[in-house]
């Protein structure tokens, strides 16, 4: 299975290096020295890493081939892509791939249904859950354990505890007694015509 491990940014300095926007957790394995990377656009890759750092916060890193900062700026914006085992899950109990989180049923404690993840973005300071809601809609459900409170991976379900104004639960609340007042409403009514058909027929 192929995984979006990072995004390529600005060239940094003249020998070739780049700015990243790391997408995975555990870059030190995914964005090693010697790690061969597949690309999109398929056409800029595969790059193979030759060096990596740490500058004022930020991920920098050099490929076999990239030696100065104009081959470095037409990289900018390529995504890197590892090629991971879907079999495999990551050495600390409580992280997951991206693959394992998407289209978990998104849950409040009560399991009143949210929606469904359809998207995870990272973002320097947290990841985000994209969810789509049952009416088109979305909203974003920071991936911190103070709102996310469970993955149930079994179940296929992500429990949330979200603060006031995340999400709009009255409006999921007002949707199913709405759905429920409807359904009733068609019940009596089809009631109805069946009297009313049987009226005729006497």
């Amino acid at each position: 299975m192929q995984l979006v491990v990072a995004r390529i940014g600005r060239a940094h300095g003249i020998k070739g290096e780049v700015t990243v926007e790391v997408r995975t957790d555990e870059p030190e394995l995914r964005l090693a020295p010697g790690a061969v990377l597949a690309t999109e656009p398929a056409t800029a890759g595969p790059l193979t890493i030759e060096t990596g750092r740490v500058h004022s916060g930020r991920l920098l890193l050099r490929f076999e081939g990239v030696r100065d900062r104009t081959a470095a700026e037409t990289l900018r914006n390529t995504l890197l892509i590892a090629e991971v085992d879907p079999a495999e899950l990551p050495e600390d109990p409580e992280e997951f791939y991206d693959h394992q989180l998407m289209d978990l049923d998104v849950v409040l404690a009560d399991g009143t249904g949210i929606g469904r993840i359809t998207e995870i973005t990272h973002l320097p300071s947290q990841d985000l859950f994209i969810v789509e809601r049952p009416d088109g809609s979305e909203v974003m459900i920071p991936f911190v354990e103070e709102i996310v409170t469970e993955i149930d991976l079994e179940e296929q379900r992500a429990v949330i505890t979200p603060p006031p104004g995340l999400i709009d639960e009255r409006q999921a609340v007002i949707a199913s007694s709405r759905e429920e007042a409807t359904a009733s409403s068609r019940e009596e009514e089809g009631d109805g015509d069946e009297a009313t058909d049987s009226g005729k027929d006497v």
